[in-house]
């Protein structure tokens, strides 16, 4: 299945992780999402909200400009 993709670029702190949260709501747990951020402040703004809400970060990762942060949807969302 395709992760479901969060288009956050041009987005400072703290909207990346608020649309992260707001797109999870909806999704059923096991789903993967694909934020793609170009604040460099996502890698650490979303593995913690990931922690603190039992999501499962997946991967980080850079390309070019931009942060490409994958999350499986947890239990709880």
């Amino acid at each position: 299945m395709s992760p479901v993709i969060v288009d956050a670029r041009r987005l400072l702190c703290p909207m990346p992780v608020i649309r992260v949260q707001n797109r999870v709501k909806e999704l059923p747990p096991g789903t993967r999402v694909e934020a793609i951020c170009t604040d460099p402040g996502a890698l650490s703004d979303i593995p913690a909200w990931c922690r603190i809400n039992g999501h499962k970060l997946i991967e980080t990762r850079t390309e070019g400009n931009e942060y490409i942060i994958v999350v499986e949807v947890g239990e709880e969302s």
